[in-house]
Parts: C-alpha cells; structure tokens; sequence
C-alpha cells in the first residue's frame, strides 16, 4: 500500500495520493489550495495515474485545487450532495468577511465529471476499497473514507475535518453544527478498531486507540458528556 501526503496550501491542509502500490492507479484526496502541484510532483516520483478525486467535504481549503487536477488526468471528483454548492459557491460557505478575502486569487467552479457520495457506499476506485461515512458536523455533507486492513498495513481512517490528532473539527462555520459533530464522532469514530490509523485533514497522523485515551472530545463523546471545549484546526 503507498499512501502519499503532504501539507498544502495557505491552511496546510493534508492532501493524499493513495495506491496499491508505486506505479500503479490512485485515488486523489482532498487537493485543496495550491495542491496541484504537490499532486502533478507526487504522481511523478511514485509513476501513479490517477482515477477519482474524493473529497470530504466542500470547504475551499479541501477542494480548491480540484478543477485544475482533474482536468489534467481527466477524472472525476467526488463529493456529498449536501456541500456540492462549496465548489461554485465558497462564500456562502465560509460566509462573507472570509469568502470575499479569498475570491480574488481563486477559480472556482465544478470539474466536467461529479459523482455525488452516500453513507455507508463502497467505492472500488484504483484496486481500492474505500467507505463512505456520512459525518455532518464540520459541514452538512462532511464525510470519512475508511479502508480495511490490508497485509502490510492496519485500517486507515482519512477523517477530514471531523476527527483530528488531539482535537476536532470547528462547527462555527455556515452549515456547522456542534451537536452534529458530537454525533458523527460517536457514530463513525467509536467503533473503530483501536489500531487504525488517521489521516486527518490537517495535522499529524495519530490512532484511534490515541486519540480514545488522549483527545479530550473523543473522551467526552465516549462518557456520554457533551464537548464544550472549543475545536482548533481546519477551515
């Protein structure tokens, strides 16, 4: 299994290239600002071909690099219906005062090829298995890829902005909602296996059986207690 990653853009938001092996198809996560060519550089090194984009959700950190990376390799994205409009529309998004900041240096709009995700689908992208989790929280369509353990590697969890290493994703965005957010951790991130490894959308890697023990929301959710504390990383 080859999982590529790197920070990207003015969020260093977690960008990934995964593929069965060096040289073979991948699937592209999340290119978000300025990401293109950190892909186009990681497509290179480990000879990949790229066959889907996969997006967690719709904020401009995550998808801004979409239209210029498909249009290259000439695939499809894919994303919830509920956070389609993110693509087009940042500024309602993100509301006002941000959005505007931000108009002037980004294109922004939809790839020619979309295919909308559900909860709980199974995409076989690029000898892949990813699953498709709906998580409302961060965003309305905000969604998780889980991918099963493999022989030389453990589960892996790509998170986006619901679940991060010692922290969560904000909900004071448009279309944010906390309590949401508790529930989504609750319902997609507690059952995981404790050694299954998080990618996340912005930070380092970490565990569910870490992040069970030492984030201090995952610990609240799993006590039945409500989160107060307030989410620092993402969008």
């Amino acid at each position: 299994m080859l999982i590529a990653g790197f920070p990207a853009g003015a969020w260093g938001t977690n960008c990934y290239l995964v593929a069965p092996a060096a040289g073979e198809e991948c699937v592209i996560i999340d290119p978000g600002h300025q990401a293109a060519e950190g892909v186009a550089e990681t497509v290179r090194k480990h000879r990949l071909k790229p066959v889907a984009v996969v997006l967690t959700h719709g904020h401009i950190d995550h998808v801004a690099s979409v239209v210029p990376v498909c249009g290259a390799h000439d695939v499809p994205a894919w994303i919830h219906p509920a956070d389609r409009y993110m693509m087009s529309d940042p500024e309602k998004a993100l509301g006002r005062s941000l959005g505007a900041r931000l108009m002037g240096e980004l294109t922004v709009g939809e790839p020619s090829d979309v295919h909308e995700l559900t909860d709980g689908a199974r995409l076989d992208l690029a000898g892949l298995q990813l699953t498709v989790s709906h998580a409302p929280g961060h965003t309305k369509g905000s969604v998780t890829f889980g991918m099963p353990e493999a022989a030389d590697v453990p589960p892996v969890f790509f998170s986006g902005d619901l679940l991060f290493a010692g922290s969560i994703g904000r909900t004071d965005l448009p279309g944010g909602d906390h309590a949401e957010m508790l529930r989504s951790l609750a319902r997609v991130c507690l059952p995981l296996d404790d050694s299954t490894v998080v990618l996340s959308g912005h930070g380092p890697q970490t565990t569910i059986g870490r992040e069970r023990t030492t984030n201090p929301h995952l610990r609240d959710v799993a006590a039945g207690l409500g989160s107060p504390r307030a989410p620092r990383r993402g969008m």
